[in-house]
């Protein structure tokens, strides 16, 4: 009874929240609240089993950081230096917003890059008077590709790597690396394709671009240095906290504070929370919820396990099975909760005679990384840009973000299957 009560109350808040005619945040929570008040799981196994604190700090620091930062008006500057740079010619911005974004995205991690692109860009495309949408789908495409490249780039590599010593930062970036760069080419390609025509329609008046003085946009204040060195000490911590480890949320999180405490006199804390996007965090709270209901009564395990019976152990078949259904999977819930459920699962292979379970792992991390873009609540990036840009005005539309991420995404498993199957698999087929 309890399986068919998790899975009802999941799909129907996933239809609402697809339909958008309510608020997703609203939807998301009042689905947790119904598997409450049905028993599925308690509160205290809700707060400490389902709801990851973690991410949720971890976006809430960055969150605070990113918002005292935009007060000394950096990012205004950043956006019509970089405008400038391209003449304001939409497709080279597009393919500038596309290749930094994948970078920042490898360097840092997926969330904390969209958080510092989205309200430059949003600054940039409002500044130049043209469509944002191309835009903000490059910054979460591109995020989500480039965050598999690495270790520290996606939520689930990060949980892939703790899980298995052995797969270190260089291990993603020779392995996942060459894959996400070929995947990256294709994405650009393909949203060059859907929005060539509109984007070289548009009507761009360089001259006045060019007469913009950036400089004039940034308050000097000891606000703007503090925010910089504070800002750019936590990032630098977030490349190096697999030397030193301590972890990102931990980092994020003694940055925020650190820059309220040093801010407090110029900048009441009371604004920059109320700058914070409790819709976005309290709807990742509801998704967390609602995925754990699914948890609870084991439909994801149960889901995970399903594939090495479905292959009866055949060590080819298993590989490309874990990368699709981490792929499709990944698409419609969360990719975090998923890889947890799925890391036990591939550990467990070893009992089926599968030593040698890289080629799996690398299954897994592709699957979950690129399938989570597929829709807007397919990964964490997803999610954060669809709040950012759905607070400036520029609404993602839940269908129509997948009219581009669905064929993305079955595009991304192809090539990843071919690559895995080529590099990893050949000499185990029959």
């Amino acid at each position: 009874m309890d399986v068919v009560l998790a899975t009802v109350i999941f799909i129907i808040s996933y239809f609402f929240i697809m339909s958008e005619k309510f608020n997703r945040a609203v939807v998301a929570l009042s689905g947790g609240a119904l598997l409450l008040l049905t028993g599925i799981f308690t509160t205290q196994e809700l707060f400490t089993e389902y709801i990851d604190w973690a991410t949720i700090a971890l976006l809430f620091s960055m969150m605070v950081l990113i918002s005292i930062t935009e007060k000394t008006g950096l990012f205004t500057f950043i956006a019509i230096r970089f405008a400038q740079r391209v003449g304001g010619r939409p497709i080279p911005l597009l393919f500038g917003v596309g290749l930094l974004t994948a970078l920042g995205s490898a360097m840092l991690d997926n969330v904390t890059t969209v958080l510092i692109f989205v309200p430059i860009i949003l600054k940039i495309t409002k500044l130049l008077n043209i469509v944002a949408l191309p835009y903000l789908l490059m910054i979460i495409f591109s995020s989500n590709i480039g965050g598999a490249a690495t270790l520290i780039g996606d939520p689930p590599n990060i949980m892939i790597g703790q899980a298995v010593d052995h797969l270190t930062f260089l291990s993603f970036f020779i392995h996942v690396g060459p894959v996400a760069c070929i995947m990256f080419i294709f994405m650009v390609l393909f949203i060059y394709l859907c929005f060539r025509k509109k984007l070289k329609n548009s009507i761009i008046d360089a001259r006045e671009l060019d007469k913009m003085d950036a400089s004039s946009h940034l308050h000097k204040t000891p606000m703007l240095y503090k925010s910089i060195g504070v800002l750019g000490v936590t990032i630098t911590g977030f490349l190096l906290h697999a030397f030193v480890h301590i972890d990102l949320t931990a980092i994020a999180l003694s940055g925020a504070l650190l820059l309220l405490f040093l801010t407090q006199n110029e900048l009441e804390a009371e604004i920059i929370f109320e700058k914070v996007e409790w819709v976005t965090l309290f709807f990742f709270i509801g998704l967390f919820t609602l995925v754990g209901g699914l948890q609870e009564v084991g439909v994801i395990d149960e889901m995970a396990r399903a594939i090495v019976l479905s292959t009866e152990g055949d060590y080819v078949n298993t590989a490309l099975l874990v990368l699709w259904v981490s792929g499709v999977f990944s698409g419609v819930v969360d990719n975090i909760p998923f890889v947890a459920a799925m890391i036990p699962v591939v550990q467990e292979f070893e009992s089926y005679g599968m030593v040698y379970l890289d080629p799996i792992w690398w299954s897994l991390s592709l699957g979950a990384c690129l399938g989570g873009n597929a829709t807007l609540i397919g990964s964490s990036a997803n999610v954060v840009v669809a709040g950012l840009a759905e607070r400036a005005g520029e609404r993602i539309s839940f269908l129509r973000f997948m009219l581009f991420g669905v064929p993305l995404v079955l595009l991304s498993l192809i090539i990843s299957t071919f690559y895995i199957y080529v590099r990893y698999l050949l000499p185990y087929s029959s």
